[in-house]
C-alpha cells in the first residue's frame, strides 16, 4: 500500500469574479474574496484568511464551527 499522508491535492475552478470552488482529496469548499482577505467555507468550517501580497506573511483564523481537528 502506498502512504499517501505527506500527498496534498488541490484543484481550483472560479464561478465568479472572487469566487472560487476547491477541490481536494478531503472534500470541496469554497473560497469568496480576493488575495488580502477572503473566507473559506468547507465542512471543517468556516475561516478568515488575510495575507500582505508579496511578502508571504499570511494569517488563518477559524471564525466558526468545530475547533477540534
Amino acid at each position: 500500500m502506498i502512504n499517501t499522508k505527506g500527498v496534498r491535492f488541490q484543484k481550483r475552478k472560479r464561478l465568479l469574479p472572487g469566487v472560487w470552488l476547491n477541490f481536494s482529496k478531503t472534500g470541496v469548499s469554497v473560497t469568496i474574496g480576493g488575495s488580502l482577505l477572503s473566507f473559506n467555507i468547507s465542512r471543517r468550517g468556516v475561516f478568515l484568511n488575510s495575507s500582505l501580497k508579496g511578502t508571504g506573511l499570511s494569517y488563518r483564523k477559524q471564525i466558526k464551527g468545530n475547533k477540534k481537528r
